[in-house]
């Protein structure tokens, strides 16, 4: 069975920092581009950070700066490490994969999600 579970979320003040883990398993995920998205409640899901299969970063314009994605290949983990954390950063986080590699910020082209983490940050 193929899965990501995501860990790490709690409840931080503003300023604090969380670090997000999402493990694969099932198949490896190593050569996917991993994402990481988030929804507030009553907002639409919105894209945070990937990591491509070659390394490559890239960030939502709202985290830019405060979010770090890594992968560890071995582990068939990602990380988001999340600092300078802010009320509106407050949502559930979700992991996902996009097998196809399209370097995507749409959750529709990603195939594998996680079951979510939620994160709340207090001012």
């Amino acid at each position: 069975q193929v899965q990501l579970v995501e860990s790490g979320g709690g409840s931080v003040q503003a300023g604090g920092s969380l670090r997000l883990s999402c493990a694969g398993s099932g198949r490896t995920f190593s050569r996917d581009d991993m994402g990481w998205f988030r929804q507030a409640p009553g907002k639409e899901r919105e894209f945070v950070a990937v990591i491509r299969w070659t390394g490559a970063r890239y960030y939502a314009d709202s985290v830019k700066g405060r979010f770090t994605i890594s992968r560890d290949t071995a582990k068939n983990t990602v990380y988001l490490q999340m600092n300078s954390l802010r009320p509106e950063d407050t949502a559930v986080y979700y992991c996902a994969a996009d097998a196809a590699r399209r370097s995507s910020t749409s959750g529709g082209d990603y195939s594998y999600w996680g079951q979510g983490t939620q994160v709340t940050v207090s001012s």
